[in-house]
């Protein structure tokens, strides 16, 4: 019998073994980064304690699986959110004053500077057009690109639009917009990353060992609430270099991540074949062998792909130029033996991409079934259909934090009260027997997974418990909340060895104060997560 190196001793265990719901305490005995027994302390000791094994005491604690956030942005993010954070300013005032400090920091600090910001809420231009004359006052002339919060959309100062070239609309091969006024001259609003891309590159960029040391931060951070893997959902070969790199320096990532590669309807015949070509990159703590594409952009600005016109008559295309272009680059993947994973806001969107699925198979050979990205707004029909596929909804529900109880923001105007009420239908997707994986979309949402876990119960704001809720049918209970991100995650991602506690998989764990699974969604944002272990190996976070 196989020696422990380490046993985690009188925990309360929740393995998300499948009818193991054993409230007793439990011992887990680990060795070569992986669980080699569960079971009662002292059959534990007993049958894996050695001359060299650890005893962790664990009394009083409670053990899950580690978690795993389903969908985030940690690489690009380092990028995309340089600058200032204008996070949870509704007042156009605030953030014209904050754009006006901004650009004081820029003058002085840097020659030839761009004024950036982030994290930007639609509501707070209060539905007036958005344009560059809006922000150059405050950013004193200095060129200028801020993002709303969802990235889809940036607003340009006019200085930007000058330095980028931008003096017209422009053709793009997918729904990328450059806004134009009735003259045909841009107005600054630029929707999709084809529109706003030329001028990121315009701007100084981070070194590569900035880069490394920002991207190595936010992933340890990720561990501080319990999460010990994710999924990037907007890699290149660029995010493969990057995770090697990290990997192989010191200890290694710290935590566990398996990342898309972007596929734009403008790439062409050999930068598909290239991307094909990296299938199977990987290293101890990462991997590729997925493929992220897009069937729409977001409802706030019309882009969102609907059965029906939304309130101003626009969701009504997809984002590529033809449907029949998305379903062969989803056959060409499939073949190529990747996994899909598919950004899909609009009830269209998410209906189209089942389809495509259908049309070629749902699944690639040795993968995990491919997987939809988002559905913020979905029809009761196709939640059957995903069931039917065994395609996995892949659902970020902290994003109701944008919506506004009377329905005046964006997201809910355009869409309706009928369509509003079906928004992150997560309790629906759940009961009807769909795969569902939680996670948070960094950094559009905050990293910590147990915020996360607290909007999936209970559907409002967690520090504010007269706030309204958003269709309470739809809450999640926090076990099946936690089977979101621990078990549907590493199985939305084809890894049955991760988010379970069982023999043989891997010595992922998170450690909490108390039980998270009797938590209240108003509790667990506080719910200290004591410990993580990845392959075994322990990081403490109780100071």
């Amino acid at each position: 019998m196989t020696s422990a190196d380490i046993i985690l001793e009188g925990a309360r265990v929740h393995s998300m073994v499948p009818g193991d719901d054993c409230v007793e305490t439990r011992s887990i005995a680990v060795a070569a980064g992986r669980v080699v027994g569960i079971g009662p302390r002292t059959e534990i000791a007993r049958t894996f304690a050695g001359s060299q094994t650890r005893f962790d005491d664990l009394s009083k604690a409670t053990v899950t699986p580690g978690l795993i956030d389903a969908h985030l942005h940690p690489l690009p993010g380092v990028e995309l959110t340089r600058g200032v954070d204008l996070g949870g300013i509704l007042d156009v005032r605030e953030v014209l004053s904050a754009l006006r400090e901004e650009a004081g920091r820029v003058r002085r600090e840097t020659t030839d500077g761009w004024v950036r910001g982030w994290n930007l809420d639609y509501a707070a231009f209060e539905g007036e057009t958005l344009q560059a004359t809006l922000i150059d006052e405050a950013v004193d002339g200095l060129p200028a690109l801020l993002f709303f919060f969802d990235f889809h959309t940036a607003l340009a100062s006019s200085e930007g639009l000058r330095r980028g070239g931008i003096t017209g609309p422009r053709a793009f091969d997918d729904t990328s917009e450059i806004v134009v006024d009735h003259t045909g001259r841009p107005t600054g609003e630029l929707r999709e990353d084809s529109a706003y891309q030329p001028l990121l590159e315009l701007m100084p960029e981070l070194s590569r060992d900035a880069t490394l040391e920002a991207a190595r931060t936010t992933l340890a951070r990720m561990r501080r609430s319990g999460l010990t893997g994710g999924a990037i959902m907007d890699g290149n070969s660029a995010t493969l270099d990057l995770l090697e790199a990290l990997d192989g320096t010191g200890s290694g990532l710290p935590v566990r991540i398996v990342s898309a590669m972007d596929v734009k309807p403008s790439y062409s015949a050999d930068q598909r074949a290239a991307i094909a070509a990296q299938r199977d990159r990987g290293g101890r703590r990462w991997r590729g062998g997925l493929i992220k594409l897009y069937a729409d952009g977001v409802i706030d600005t019309g882009a969102g792909w609907l059965y029906e016109p939304d309130a101003d008559g626009a969701g009504t295309s997809g984002f590529w130029g033809h449907q029949s272009e998305f379903v062969e680059a989803v056959n060409e993947f499939t073949r190529a033996g990747f996994q899909i994973a598919t950004h899909a806001i609009g009830d269209r969107a998410v209906g189209e991409t089942i389809t495509a699925y259908e049309t070629v198979g749902s699944r690639a050979t040795g993968r995990a079934p491919h997987r939809i990205e988002h559905l913020e707004c979905l029809d009761p029909s196709d939640i059957v259909r995903l069931v039917a596929n065994g395609i996995t909804a892949s659902m970020q529900v902290p994003h109701m934090q944008w919506r506004i109880p009377d329905g005046s923001d964006e997201w809910s105007r355009r869409l309706g009260p009928e369509r509003a009420a079906r928004g992150w239908n997560a309790g629906s997707v759940v009961r009807a027997g769909a795969p569902l994986a939680l996670g948070s979309d960094w950094p559009i949402a905050d990293l910590d997974a147990r915020l996360g876990l607290a909007w999936s119960v209970l559907r409002r704001n967690p520090r504010d418990p007269d706030a309204h809720v958003y269709e309470p049918a739809e809450r999640l209970t926090m076990a099946q909340a936690l089977h979101g991100y621990t078990r549907g995650a590493a199985l939305a991602q084809g890894d049955a060895d991760l988010g379970v506690i069982r023999e043989g998989s891997r010595a992922d764990f998170a450690v909490w104060e108390s039980d998270p699974i009797t938590a209240t969604g108003d509790e667990i944002l506080d719910l200290p997560v004591l410990a993580t272990y990845l392959d075994g190996i322990r990081e403490d976070h109780s100071a």
